[in-house]
């Protein structure tokens, strides 16, 4: 079974809000879900999973600095977790905060780990989508915003169940949630 990691830091309560979303979205399929804070997470979780959604609220346009601190603490795992799963979620002040640009830059750190990340082209309300990943201003409050997270997980546990697990049957299931 295929193992995701929800790894998030959050000051305000919304990145924190966001994960739980992203989990709700994962749990739809059979996978084990493990939410986790960057100041409770270890090395051990990130070995453990499979795939790995990274939340951060947005600081000066990237991930915050605890964040980094975390995965810059694990420079000895380099080469080990090559090829596991990745995708990011970031919430911000206010919309045009730079949420998408954190998100940029948490994608950016876990392909320097050998992640293979992805966005999710699928449009969770008008205009609304989740290419570098879920975005927020604030709390996710609307539908569009709660959808983003929730489909990121989907997307995440799809992924893992095809790549990871090979389930290839899960192909039509990625498909169905485009529409």
């Amino acid at each position: 079974m295929g193992k995701i990691l929800i790894l998030y830091d959050s000051e305000t309560g919304h990145t924190a809000k966001m994960a739980e979303y992203v989990a709700k979205g994962a749990k739809k399929f059979p996978v084990e879900v493990r939410i986790k804070s960057v100041e409770e997470a270890s090395k051990d979780d990130i070995l453990w999973c499979d795939g790995v959604a990274v939340g951060s609220p947005t600081h000066l346009g990237v991930m915050s600095w605890k964040m980094k601190r975390f995965w810059d603490s694990l420079v000895d795992l380099w080469g080990t977790i090559d090829g596991k799963i990745g995708c990011a979620f970031s919430s911000s002040g206010g919309w045009g905060g730079g949420n998408e640009v954190a998100c940029m830059s948490i994608l950016t750190m876990l392909m320097n780990y050998g992640f293979l990340v992805f966005g999710v082209t699928d449009y969770t309300g008008e205009k609304f989508t989740l290419h570098y990943g879920a975005v927020s201003a604030g709390e996710p409050r609307s539908d569009e915003e709660i959808k983003a997270c929730e489909r990121l997980g989907e997307r995440l546990a799809q992924w893992v169940l095809i790549y990871v697990d090979g389930k290839k049957e899960f192909l039509s299931e990625l498909k169905k949630t485009k529409s």
